[in-house]
């Protein structure tokens, strides 16, 4: 498949798959093996055609499968120093690491890379920006704050994967404890849907094709909610849609 899906998007586990004419590639490896499986099977392609995976930091809920991918597959796996020792620190095994500097663009196959920094609870967080054949793709998530970095980087895309993880109202409504909802609404938390939408409005250009509203928090958010207050900032012409958890979401085709 060349195109984009996300695979799964959420606390329970994050996986992302971008296919172009020459690579196939792997976002975050949060679901389990099997899982990982079935749901690139829905969109044709096999887990032996992937090409690499890039981590975008070590929180389980994107590493979750990596080790057993590592296993059965001598895939090449891509994350910046700090990354790659806290994964380390937690796998039976020497995944086959390709190192990255954050701020450094980089190719592999037909695809520039550039992992930028971001505002994350973590050691050395990073979003991602892919450019091939004219086409720019945006994914960003797992933030508290929107820097002017995250803003440059994110402009003059052509598809867009943002965290919408959370409305204010209903993490401070929520049962959790008050060191839950004090990281979530944090600096280094997570992007609410105000803030989200804030980013769009900032970076939407007339070549905006297509937006993932991405992470969201399954307590303190609802589909519904967060659609309605990021299409308020979006022209009508532009794709909208939500990156699920337990499903693959929208398929885009290149």
């Amino acid at each position: 498949m060349k195109g984009f899906c996300p695979l799964a998007s959420g606390s329970k586990g994050n996986a992302l798959y971008l296919g172009t004419d020459q690579t196939k590639l792997l976002i975050d490896v949060g679901i389990s093996y099997r899982t990982l499986e079935e749901r690139l099977r829905e969109i044709e392609v096999s887990i032996e055609e992937i090409d690499a995976v890039l981590i975008s930091h070590e929180h389980s809920d994107h590493i979750r499968g990596l080790e057993k991918l590592c296993r059965s597959h001598k895939i090449p796996v891509f994350a910046n120093s700090e990354t790659a020792k806290a994964i380390l620190s937690n796998m039976k095994m020497m995944p086959r690491f390709k190192i990255f500097s954050t701020g450094e663009s980089f190719e592999f196959g037909d695809v520039q890379i550039h992992p930028f920094s971001v505002q994350h609870d973590t050691l050395d967080p990073v979003a991602f920006t892919f450019q091939f054949r004219g086409i720019k793709v945006g994914i960003c998530t797992d933030l508290g704050y929107v820097t002017t970095l995250v803003t440059a980087h994110l402009r003059d895309c052509d598809y867009l994967y943002i965290e919408a993880n959370h409305e204010p109202s209903m993490v401070y409504a929520c049962p959790r404890p008050p060191i839950y909802k004090q990281r979530v609404l944090g600096r280094q938390g997570h992007l609410s849907n105000e803030m989200c939408a804030e980013l769009l409005k900032e970076i939407k250009h007339p070549g905006l094709k297509h937006v993932y509203l991405a992470h969201l928090s399954e307590e303190c958010n609802n589909p519904e909610v967060a659609l309605k207050k990021v299409r308020e900032h979006l022209d009508e012409e532009v794709g909208l849609s939500i990156a699920y958890q337990e499903k693959i979401s929208q398929k885009i085709l290149f």
